[in-house]
């Protein structure tokens, strides 16, 4: 009667694994589709890794999701995609009412992608800026809120009070148990936190504690984006690297065979 029970154990554990791989396999392949479409970009997948990002945050194609200062839309060429069908997806963009110009340009590009492209046809812009339009999504309808590569923009900006508010926004807008995933240029933790006024660096440690300050929990974090030969102290800082290349041909092959930036990437928690 124990071997039989045991076995019938052992039978039913496996079941449910398989069960889970191909739910995760269903998620994943939503994701490689839209990945492999010959209508984005593919050039900066080697150092971005997409797929396994996505996959590490918990995308699924039914989720709410919130992406955060979308620009031009590398991400969301993958994101609206996967979501447009069962899911929904808030581009929380620049705010319409901005005078700064970059902001403007960037905003009017990413509306034309939504006006004139199909898989952007469902998009719901939002506006996001981190002391003034903090309504990113309806208060606690989000199940994901993503921010790629935008934590340093905000800490230059007004120090840790800009930033601060921003993963309060984050929290506002995700439902209990739902994830923030954060992507960020990773500044050593052995630096002085001066470099993260200018460098475009931040350190994880200071991420983690903002994330914690709004009431986050950290749940997980990834070398998935990790880049051991960047060492972070670049004349231009992060731009210096890959895609910026704020030097031009100055030392441009040394800095294309660093490639982009060392990035910590870290899933967060709204508790229950």
């Amino acid at each position: 009667m124990k071997f039989a029970l045991k076995t019938l154990l052992v039978a039913t554990l496996a079941m449910s694994s398989t069960l889970v791989l191909a739910h995760d396999h269903g998620q994943n392949s939503a994701v490689a589709q839209a990945v492999k479409s010959s209508e984005r970009n593919t050039e900066r997948d080697q150092y971005r890794h997409p797929v396994e990002t996505l996959a590490f945050f918990g995308l699924k194609p039914t989720m709410t999701v919130v992406e955060i200062a979308p620009g031009g839309g590398w991400y969301s060429e993958i994101l609206a995609p996967v979501l447009k069908e069962q899911g929904t997806y808030y581009a929380a963009h620049f705010p319409a009412d901005s005078s700064v110009g970059y902001y403007q340009r960037s905003l009017a590009g990413f509306k034309q992608k939504v006006a004139e492209d199909e898989r952007f046809s469902k998009v719901k812009i939002t506006e996001f800026a981190p002391s003034t339009h903090l309504d990113i999504a309806p208060a606690g309808s989000a199940d994901m809120v993503l921010t790629f590569r935008n934590v340093h923009n905000w800490y230059m900006s007004k120090d840790k009070d800009a930033a601060a508010n921003a993963f309060k926004s984050f929290y506002k807008a995700l439902k209990p148990g739902g994830t923030l995933g954060v992507v960020e240029h990773r500044l050593p933790e052995a630096q002085a936190d001066e470099m993260q006024k200018s460098s475009g660096y931040m350190k994880q440690s200071v991420v983690i504690e903002l994330a914690k300050q709004a009431g986050f929990e950290l749940a997980a974090s990834s070398d998935i984006n990790a880049n051991s030969l960047d060492t972070a102290d670049h004349p231009k800082g992060v731009w210096t690297l890959p895609p910026s290349l704020r030097l031009g041909e100055q030392d441009a092959a040394k800095y294309k065979a660093i490639g982009e930036s060392d990035r910590m990437t870290l899933k967060f928690k709204k508790p229950l």
